[in-house]
């Protein structure tokens, strides 16, 4: 019967084979997932293009050499002391043992030394890719687009599976009062995830659908990122019409995708915080617009209220009643003013009328006729005096009127042998030799008729001169 292993034992003997085999190591790679908690302990990964190894550096075994301390290693003297420095992707190589970790179940190297080794690979061509988009123009502040607010169709794309997709979906129904999320599955790691990736994007911005492009993976390593610290990627991002939120990795995480996206968050989950405003916000905001409503319906049926007031006022002063009330009080005082004028004007025509009946027998008594008969026949005779006159005045006018116009009649001459001759041609009269010539004809008109003749010559009797 085989030997059943409990999981204690079979772990304990994994590690006493492991720390018996390989009771010293050498091992040479580059720093991932570093983090140093409070206790002054340093873990990370070694990694290369293949595999890792977890590895833990307790503070022990560390160096930290006080100000003005010699180094037992290398007996270089350090004036401001020294601390061990590791930062991601710095490639090292750390002296240790291998021991397994019985309550993860995984072997690890207890680092007893780490020493610098340079730069990785990757984060040398991360750092080389970054500085080759900057030149092109993938970072420039200008280019990028405003995220809209609170969209209402939200392209994600992302592993169809995973905490990410997850974080997001669970934040985004959290969030804002809906909108529709279409996921667009690729890989996020691995050769192909690039290439996913870049085609997801081009298919996104050629549908035309989405308000806003959202980018998340979770986080990790710098390997496990390399998909989003790619060419092709970035290319899809730049060249993308519709805004493009990235939210990859952790916070401490950062990729090429982050550099030229329109915006970057934190976590996927910040992407959604980022897309849509806080539910409870926008219900405060709510409440706040319904009272300021309410105030405001207040304020206007107040307003309407005095209003129609007045107009209550303004319609019982105009009514017709009213008016008609106020034209008979007019009319009243008009008859009053009315009745006291004629009174007035009665008054005086009876005072007139009583000085013309005193005046009227000095005016028209026999004297006073006499005295205008006697005017009257001496105007008579002035006026017969006048018009004869007048009329002797008109008569020899008149004479020396007729005098003048039987001089200046034109037929006058006629009857003296005189004849008046018209040119047919123009049917004026002839007045000057220079106004015909010969072969014209012309009309004589004499006393008693016409004659027509022809023009054979002309013949000018005396020269004028200026």
């Amino acid at each position: 019967m085989p030997h059943i292993f409990g999981v204690s034992e079979l772990t304990f003997a994994v590690r006493d084979v492991l720390e018996s085999q390989f009771p010293f190591v050498w091992v040479r790679g580059q720093v991932g997932n570093l983090t140093r908690p409070g206790s002054g302990h340093i873990y990370f990964t070694l990694r290369d293009e293949n595999a890792q190894l977890s590895v833990v550096w307790f503070r022990g075994s560390q160096r930290i050499i006080e100000r003005g301390g010699v180094d037992p290693l290398t007996g270089e003297v350090h004036e401001n002391g020294y601390r061990p420095s590791l930062a991601e992707g710095q490639e090292v190589v750390c002296a240790g043992r291998l021991n397994v970790y019985a309550p993860r179940g995984q072997y690890q190297l207890v680092a007893e030394l780490v020493q610098d080794q340079g730069v990785g690979r990757l984060h040398a061509e991360f750092e080389a890719l970054k500085a080759k988009l900057a030149g092109l123009g993938y970072f420039d502040p200008s280019r990028k687009m405003s995220l809209p607010w609170h969209p209402a169709r939200v392209a994600v794309i992302t592993a169809p599976t995973g905490a990410a997709i997850r974080d997001f979906l669970r934040i985004a129904a959290e969030r804002g009062w809906g909108a529709q999320i279409r996921i667009h599955p690729v890989l996020v790691q691995g050769d192909q995830a690039p290439a996913q990736i870049a085609h997801a994007l081009a298919q996104v911005d050629a549908d035309d659908w989405a308000d806003v492009v959202v980018l998340i993976r979770g986080g990790g390593s710098l390997e496990d990122l390399w998909a989003f610290n790619t060419e092709p990627v970035a290319d899809a991002i730049f060249n993308c019409r519709l805004p493009v939120l990235s939210g990859v990795g952790h916070e401490v995480d950062t990729t090429i995708a982050d550099f030229v996206a329109d915006l970057r968050a934190a976590t996927p989950s910040h992407a959604a915080q980022l897309l849509w405003p806080e539910r409870a916000a926008l219900v405060q905001q709510v409440d706040a617009l319904d009272i300021a409503l309410q105030r405001a319906a207040g304020r206007a049926l107040g307003a309407a209220d005095e209003r129609l007031g007045n107009l209550e006022k303004a319609l019982a002063w105009l009514s017709p009643a009213r008016r008609v009330e106020h034209w008979l009080e007019r009319f009243t005082d008009a008859a009053r003013a009315l009745e006291q004028a004629m009174r007035v004007q009665l008054d005086r025509r009876a005072e007139v009328i009583s000085r013309a009946e005193t005046a009227l027998p000095r005016a028209f008594g026999p004297e006073a006729l006499a005295r205008r008969r006697d005017g009257i026949d001496a105007l008579v005779h002035r006026l017969e005096l006048a018009a004869a006159g007048q009329v002797r005045t008109r008569a020899q006018a008149l004479a020396l009127a007729e005098a003048r116009l039987d001089a200046v009649d034109p037929e006058k001459p006629l009857t003296r042998g005189y004849g008046l001759v018209t040119v047919e041609r123009t049917g004026r009269f002839l007045r000057s030799v220079d106004e015909i010539g010969p072969g014209e004809r012309v009309t004589i008109r004499v006393r008693d008729g016409r004659v027509g003749a022809d023009v054979t010559d002309t013949v000018r009797d005396i020269q004028e001169t200026e």
